[in-house]
């Protein structure tokens, strides 16, 4: 079955960086894209950053110059390099790929 395992997450202070990574099994990684995902308190999930198996790669607007979403096929994992966190960057994230969604990791970002 599909299994998406989620690593990284934490308690940072503002400007600081994190690196999540989201191990995956169960699926052709190779050809299919991946998500991150994140929720914070009240809010609805909202997609962060995608990639395609081509390495294409999108952002929300309100990351764009500080998140880099990244794949490694040999390892089935993607990576999202957090820089210059705010705590408005605070969320549960949520790593995404085959239609099922890892298991959630919190991010909290301190002033």
């Amino acid at each position: 079955q599909v299994q998406l395992v989620e690593s990284g997450g934490g308690l940072v202070q503002a400007g600081g960086s994190l690196r999540l990574s989201c191990a995956a099994s169960g699926f052709n990684f190779v050809i299919n894209p991946m998500y991150w995902y994140r929720q914070a308190p009240g809010k609805q999930r909202e997609l962060v950053a995608s990639i395609t198996s081509s390495q294409i790669t999108n952002y929300a607007d309100s990351v764009k110059g500080r998140f880099t979403i990244s794949r490694d096929n040999a390892k089935k994992t993607v990576y999202l390099q957090m820089n210059s966190l705010k705590p408005e960057d605070t969320a549960v994230y949520y790593c995404k790929a085959f239609g099922n969604w890892g298991q959630g990791m919190q991010v909290t970002v301190s002033l």
